[in-house]
């Protein structure tokens, strides 16, 4: 949780949380379209540690999708995954290899993934493989043009997860890693996914990199009133695999 003098956006505000909450956006229509009967698999689930980090019970309650399913499972290529208290199940997968069986799952999440994807062929195919037919892939990724994308791209990774460390301070440094911008346009994703139904979209969250500090949140969040859409959103993926 944070502390008494961080400053938190959404803290004075009724509910707890900033109205552009990306979170809530994202999570929000997720549980729009969940069912009882749905097994979900939350790809690159990591450790979980939103559930006992994020300050704000209904933010937390949208995100928490395992008491609404009847089967979640967390998957990621770190070991912490084990760890996740958010899930019905953990497992590792090495590479781009999704230890499930084919035609699975109902409805796969993959959030903060996208960008660090290195082979977007295996890894769509893997997607494509696992989910059921009419099921859905729900992600949510920086746009490929977004000021932090474009920052991050220009320097090496290694200096970038210091100054990351910086800037969004509640973050473990073994929560951060690599990127690669290689799924980040919302371009390129219908392409990838032509056979897909597409229901994605732009949108721009209050910012999100400013130290916890008043002055650097106000001042990116005149950047985000000024600049182009695409150099302030995340892109929230929605699609739907053919029925048939």
């Amino acid at each position: 949780m944070k502390s008494e003098n961080t400053f938190n956006p959404g803290k004075n505000l009724l509910g707890g949380y900033h109205e552009l909450d990306g979170t809530i956006e994202f999570y929000g229509r997720i549980n729009a379209i969940l069912k009882k009967s749905d097994s979900v698999l939350d790809l690159g689930a990591g450790r979980g540690s939103w559930y006992s980090t994020d300050d704000c019970s209904y933010r937390r309650e949208i995100h928490d999708l395992k008491k609404k399913v009847k089967y979640l499972v967390g998957i990621d290529i770190d070991d912490a995954v084990l760890e996740n208290p958010t899930t019905h199940k953990n497992l590792t997968m090495s590479e781009n290899k999704i230890p499930l069986e084919g035609n699975s799952m109902d409805i796969i999440v993959a959030d903060w993934v996208l960008e660090h994807v290195q082979n977007p062929n295996e890894f769509i195919s893997e997607i494509d493989r696992v989910l059921k037919p009419g099921g859905i892939f729900c992600a949510r990724t920086p746009h490929k043009y977004k000021y932090v994308s474009l920052f991050a791209s220009l320097i090496k990774n290694k200096i970038y997860l210091k100054l990351l460390k910086f800037i969004q301070p509640q973050r473990k440094e073994r929560d951060i890693f690599p990127t690669a911008y290689k799924l980040n346009t919302l371009q390129t994703i219908r392409r990838k996914f032509k056979n897909y139904k597409d229901f994605s979209y732009l949108y721009t969250s209050h910012p999100s990199y400013y130290a916890e500090n008043q002055i650097l949140f106000k001042l990116f969040a005149f950047f985000h009133k000024v600049l182009p859409a695409v150099m302030v959103s995340e892109i929230f993926v929605f699609l739907q695999k053919s029925k048939y």
